[in-house]
């Protein structure tokens, strides 16, 4: 059996409510939608599945077409793209996985987006204390042929509490700690895309790990599962 595909009909029509961005126009064109979105979520529910045989997803969430437009400028009522987010199941495993379908603009994401104010002065204080393994891992050759730079918003000074002269300040200072991987149409539209965005996951896999590792103990190493 094939894997699903994400078809240039989608991406073309996801172009089309970027340039007729009004409730008269989609509701003209709603029955189309509809088929488009049947068979993107055709892809996301197989990559959550090729997902499930390396990690533990617990929920996949599929966001609105219908955009929240009470505190925006943007007044346009529809997003002229699809996403979707995966959670990792349980307690000792952290992060997520994110992936957008937009033409010219698709994109996978991962990562720690909005930690809560414990995790991140727990991640900020693990990076005072020793940086030598989250190093490792963001610098090495494969993994950031895939995944780049780590990326997100960071603090203008040194957060309260620590020294603006602390080697990992680099690290200290951030308060998203993600990485993104961009998708041109052609890469997006070829049939071995959902394999490709799955491997990407994949390679981000030591990074989660170690700060599951992190988030789920104290300094001292000890587990706060217990």
């Amino acid at each position: 059996m094939n894997s699903p595909v994400i078809t240039k009909n989608s991406l073309d029509f996801l172009n089309k409510i970027a340039k007729n961005n009004t409730r008269e126009w989609f509701a003209e064109h709603k029955v189309e939608y509809k088929k488009h979105e049947a068979g993107v979520k055709t892809f996301y529910s197989s990559l959550m599945d090729k997902l499930n045989i390396h990690d533990e997803i617990e929920k996949l969430k599929m966001f609105r077409i219908y955009r929240d437009v009470r505190f925006s400028k943007d007044k346009t009522p529809y997003n002229s793209h699809f996403s979707g987010s995966f959670s990792r199941s349980s307690t000792r495993l952290r992060g997520g996985y994110f992936l957008k379908i937009k033409n010219n603009e698709s994109f996978i994401a991962t990562g720690f987006w909005e930690p809560n104010k414990e995790d991140l002065f727990r991640i900020r204080k693990e990076f005072e204390l020793d940086s030598t393994d989250i190093r490792e891992i963001i610098n090495d050759k494969t993994f950031k042929s895939i995944w780049g730079d780590i990326v997100g918003n960071e603090v203008k000074f040194a957060p309260k509490g620590f020294d603006k002269e602390d080697p990992n300040i680099d690290l200290i200072k951030r308060k998203q700690f993600i990485f993104v991987k961009n998708f041109t149409n052609e890469e997006v539209l070829s049939p071995n895309f959902i394999d490709v965005v799955d491997d990407s996951f994949k390679a981000i896999r030591p990074y989660f790990n170690l700060m599951s590792d992190i988030l789920t103990t104290n300094l001292n190493g000890e587990s706060l599962l217990d």
